[in-house]
């Protein structure tokens, strides 16, 4: 199978340096947790910092069985609550070791592959099997997102450093031209997205005869379809709906419909509360 064309999402993402250093930075913060902040509520689900934790862990596991190992189970078909909910019989010293001890392995997985080789479909970017590094950039984007809501639900410091954000930001991005997808547009015509900070940049998405292609650049056009302009802090919590585009400090112009259809980008995977 030929890997899928670079336009349709954009050049290559590469996280694979930032997946331990993910990794490293969550343990660090859980390692000084009392059991009150274990106990605190998070903005993703119902959860706690504890179910959280065990979530980000049963995530890793999966897919070292799955994907390295080639165990592929039957059932539970995806069950995350039913593993959550059996997490909860761990204490968060048991729940801690087995973090620790999965610690590298799935940078070590990634760092095995041809990350330009197709892989599986991402169901927030299209249905054609998505290149390998997107996938990798999904996953390094959802752990990043789930220690952000430990951390916010911890009363921690968040890690904003633009070189953790800003490949979350891009990541996220590449929904756009699914996002569009339903946007009719004669060939040619552009929007663009704009993430101010050192964690963002511009973001163009142009018709094409089958569909819409992105690039990370500015637009060519003068006057693009539509256009949305927001800080990355704003950006990545409306990507995981922790934010509604109402809530949000956002800059819309041009089309209503279309600039409703980018402020209605999701990143699903890493169920936040609706």
């Amino acid at each position: 199978m030929a890997p899928m064309r670079a336009p349709y999402w954009g050049p290559p993402i590469a996280v694979l340096p930032l997946l331990a250093r993910e990794e490293q930075a969550l343990v660090d913060v859980l390692t000084g947790l009392d059991a009150e902040q274990w106990a605190a509520p998070t903005a993703c689900r119902d959860w706690t910092v504890h179910d959280l934790a065990a979530h980000i862990l049963g995530v890793k596991l999966g897919r070292l069985s799955r994907d390295r190992d080639g165990y592929r189970a039957l059932e539970p078909r995806d069950s995350p609550e039913a593993w959550v909910t059996a997490c909860r019989r761990l204490s968060p010293e048991v729940l801690f070791a087995l973090i620790v001890d999965s610690t590298a392995q799935i940078a070590d997985h990634w760092g095995r592959l041809d990350l330009d080789e197709p892989g599986e479909s991402l169901s927030w970017a299209g249905p054609e099997p998505a290149p390998r590094w997107l996938d990798a950039a999904a996953e390094y984007s959802a752990f990043w997102t789930h220690q952000q809501q430990i951390r916010e639900a911890a009363g921690v410091p968040l890690l904003d450093a633009p070189e953790f954000r800003g490949p979350v930001v891009d990541t996220f991005l590449r929904a756009l031209p699914f996002a569009l997808r339903d946007v009719e547009a004669r060939t040619g015509r552009q929007v663009a997205y704009t993430v101010t900070g050192a964690s963002g940049g511009r973001w163009t998405a142009r018709r094409e005869a089958d569909g819409w292609t992105l690039d990370r650049a500015a637009p060519t056009s003068r006057s693009p379809l539509a256009s949305v302009t927001t800080d990355a802090d704003t950006f990545w919590r409306l990507s995981t709906g922790m934010l509604r585009p109402a809530d949000a400090e956002v800059t819309a112009k041009g089309d209503e419909n279309v600039c409703a259809a980018m402020l209605g980008l999701r990143f699903p995977e890493v169920g936040s509360r609706p």
